[in-house]
């Protein structure tokens, strides 16, 4: 990938604000975050983003965090749910996902750069 190539992925803070399991799956997951997204009049609109980090994360134990996301993906439906985006995460010494999280007070939607 050239450094013009990966200017072109759009990764942003994201703020989780709702998680839940999907109907079926040990390890997807559910995730309206902000993101930046606003409506035509400006108000502020969440994005779903489907997560495949069910096993190693609660929901409940999600909402609140700020995470970093790729935003400029194409939707893609996983198990019947529309994901638009992708949340990065890294992976332990077993395997597990470890989401990448944002520790200073970021607004969310900040790009990363």
């Amino acid at each position: 990938m050239t450094i013009d190539e990966f200017k072109n992925v759009d990764l942003r803070v994201a703020k989780i604000v709702s998680a839940e399991r999907i109907e079926g799956s040990e390890k997807l997951l559910k995730l309206s975050v902000l993101a930046g997204d606003t409506d035509e009049v400006g108000g502020v609109v969440p994005r779903q983003v489907v997560a495949g980090i069910g096993k190693m994360y609660d929901p409940e134990s999600l909402v609140g965090r700020s995470v970093v996301i790729v935003a400029n993906l194409e939707p893609r439906k996983l198990m019947g749910v529309e994901s638009r985006g992708m949340i990065l995460a890294a992976h332990d010494q077993d395997g597990n996902p470890v989401v990448i999280g944002v520790e200073l007070d970021v607004p969310p939607g900040s790009k990363i750069s």
